[in-house]
């Protein structure tokens, strides 16, 4: 009777802080009927264009969670302060071109005149409950008052270490417009942004964001959600084109075969930010090995790679910084040039770069 009475207490008490708005809410009315008529959207939640299992064939929950707890690399968070800079992106020159690289996924960009913020994390956490997840030490340079007004914030699905409740409520007065997938805006409009400015398209859905931008929604092969339940929105990537770039925004993805399609339909492109930490062979189709990370560049006809989703959080089991290791290699492999700025350093977009291994470093600095 006592177990029975503390499981009941548990799961009243995880009923409850599920209901904080943080949370999020699912799509309901007008735009959860426009979800029933995407091709996409079947059984009740959307799906991959391949089959796509959580886990990899001989593999189970109770084995990932046993490595998750038990198994990690002793050099999963790094061993020294990540080395950073801070760029002033409130007095930027309007007439550059440039990147500033926030960690993990999150970037901003300037181009053409335009200002876009990407998947942005600023709380220091990538989880509803802040200790397990908490960002590498020196990662956090960057505040929502470091920013200019937005003109497009761009969010590839509602996972945690894309979609950060506190900075998106803080951001609410910068953000002009906000692209993301079908069903995402749900979470938009429960957190108080005006529907007008909201723009969610689904797969190879285009906008038209005037004075020669404009965004394909694409797919990714990965999933979506806050909660318990899963695939209510859809995770998307971009293809953005402006005036003079083209530049290919990945969210998380498994490799499959929608990068060699949206070369085709909208390459080539100057840049691909593209994912590549995260990663296991437990869970391969959903995010991508290094190697793979490289294979996708070129199959969107990207000139150049910028690797990211790593060196701000630990999601998976291995070295922090594996994965820039791994996709340096294969890049050399596959001459594919790479953009490996350290967190807040500027990108020139249309010129040429000087980029350290800053990642060594921090290995050194371990040893002194």
């Amino acid at each position: 009777m006592i177990l029975f009475i503390l499981l009941a207490l548990l799961v009243i008490a995880g009923y409850i802080f599920m209901q904080q708005p943080q949370f999020g809410r699912q799509p309901s009315g007008a735009r959860l009927e426009l979800i029933k008529k995407s091709l996409n959207y079947r059984d009740e939640k959307f799906q991959n264009e391949s089959f796509t299992p959580d886990l990899a064939e001989g593999s189970s929950y109770s084995k990932v969670l046993i490595k998750f707890f038990f198994g990690k690399s002793k050099y999963n968070t790094p061993p020294a302060t990540i080395p950073s800079q801070k760029t002033d992106l409130l007095h930027l020159d309007p007439s550059e071109n440039v990147l500033v690289w926030l960690g993990h996924s999150s970037y901003f960009m300037q181009i053409d005149g335009k200002t876009f913020l990407v998947d942005p994390v600023f709380s220091g956490s990538a989880s509803p409950v802040y200790f397990t997840t908490p960002s590498f030490k020196g990662t956090d340079r960057y505040a929502v008052e470091d920013f200019p007004a937005i003109d497009y914030l761009m969010i590839s699905h509602d996972h945690w270490d894309h979609l950060d409740y506190q900075t998106i409520l803080k951001l609410k007065s910068k953000v002009k417009k906000v692209v993301t997938g079908l069903g995402t805006g749900e979470h938009f409009e429960y957190w108080g942004y005006n529907p007008k400015i909201i723009i969610e398209k689904d797969w190879y859905q285009e906008a038209d964001l005037g004075d020669g931008f404009k965004v394909n929604v694409t797919p990714g092969r990965h999933f979506s959600g806050r909660a318990l339940s899963r695939n209510k929105a859809i995770w998307v990537s971009f293809a953005l084109q402006t005036p003079t770039m083209k530049i290919f925004i990945g969210g998380d993805s498994g490799y499959d075969k929608h990068f060699k399609t949206i070369g085709e339909k909208f390459g080539p492109f100057d840049l691909a930010l593209l994912e590549c930490g995260q990663y296991n062979e437990a869970w391969k189709y959903i995010h991508m090995m290094p190697e793979e990370t490289v294979t996708a560049a070129h199959e969107l006809k990207a000139t150049k790679l910028m690797p990211v989703h790593w060196s701000k959080f630990s999601l998976a089991l291995h070295d922090w910084n594996e994965p820039i290791q791994r996709a340096s290699i294969e890049a050399r492999k596959q001459n594919m040039p790479l953009v490996t700025p350290m967190i807040g350093q500027k990108v020139n977009l249309k010129g040429e770069n000087v980029f350290t291994e800053w990642w060594k470093e921090v290995a050194l600095q371990a040893q002194i």
